[in-house]
């Protein structure tokens, strides 16, 4: 059964009409680290901001989500004229005295008044009815859900993706098993080896204190441990993959974790065999990694 995880990647857009206005909410998810929300709408919704994150933060925990509100139409709009009649009475003083200086004939045509700036002000006051805001607010939360499908679509496939690779990586970690008590004698015998050219007598098992130190150094190279910490980190992966809360964050720090086992074996072993497979391990746990960024 695959779990209900989200990528952070997703899209939603809903449109509504109200008073020969059109409005579209449009959201778009991508990767972050944390939760960003980015409001890009008129000022006019400002007030209704802290709703709408509400609503946000209730479906998303993590990924950059900019949401984008616009307004077509001008249902919602009152226009008004405003005129500065005491700026006008200075005007016309001044045409008049302009007249009588200079000696000029005519009329000043009244439209020359519309040509001025502050005489005449056009103020528009923009009504916010609760049909409006709960409109909006009802097609955000709608808007939200578009996106959370499609996250939870590709979240499907990401995890299909882990755990196939977990698959993959678990066999190669069976095979370096097998090949470990072979390396660690190996490695046991070319230590007395190296031992054996720098004494003048052949090592015998009565030399125990000898042979105890070679032991020593021969556990250096045993891989058993971080052998086991790998299937430990592998139940660990498949047990967070069935999980319907956010999972991200773990499964990087596991990804981490299986990372430096790797290393650790690659360091700690010469043997050809086991030198390829740790490569092949390490490229199968970088992929899952790149999965991984993409999860909530």
């Amino acid at each position: 059964m695959i779990s209900l995880v989200q990528s952070m990647t997703g899209y939603g857009t809903s449109t509504f009409t109200l008073r020969d206005t059109t409005i579209t909410v449009e959201i778009r998810s991508v990767n972050h680290r944390f939760l960003d929300i980015v409001p890009k709408y008129p000022r006019t919704f400002l007030f209704l901001e802290d709703r709408i994150k509400k609503i946000i933060k209730s479906h998303f925990s993590r990924g950059r989500v900019e949401i984008h509100i616009d307004m077509n139409g001008e249902g919602f709009v009152n226009k008004s004229i405003v005129t500065d009649w005491e700026l006008v009475d200075q005007f016309i003083h001044q045409l008049k005295l302009a007249k009588e200086r200079y000696s000029l004939n005519g009329e000043f045509p009244v439209t020359v008044l519309t040509e001025l700036p502050d005489l005449i002000t056009v103020y528009e006051n923009e009504e916010k009815p609760n049909e409006l805001n709960e409109q909006l607010l009802f097609n955000v939360e709608k808007t939200c859900r578009q996106v959370l499908k499609m996250r939870v679509e590709e979240g499907k496939y990401l995890i299909e993706d882990v755990l196939k690779r977990v698959s993959v990586i678990r066999d190669m970690v069976l095979l370096l098993e097998s090949r470990r008590e072979a390396v660690v004698e190996e490695y046991r015998q070319r230590i007395i080896k190296r031992v054996s050219e720098f004494v003048d007598t052949q090592i015998t098992s009565e030399d125990g204190r000898l042979y105890q130190e070679i032991a020593l150094l021969a556990e250096k190279g045993d891989i058993t441990e971080e052998i086991t910490r790998l299937h430990s980190h592998l139940d660990q992966m498949e047990e967070l993959c069935m999980n319907d809360n956010p999972i991200g964050r773990k499964l990087d720090f596991v990804i981490q974790e299986m990372n430096r086992e790797a290393n650790t074996i690659g360091s700690k072993s010469n043997d050809s065999k086991i030198g390829k497979w740790t490569v092949g391990l390490k490229s199968e746990i970088e992929k899952i990694k790149e999965q991984v960024q993409n999860i909530e």
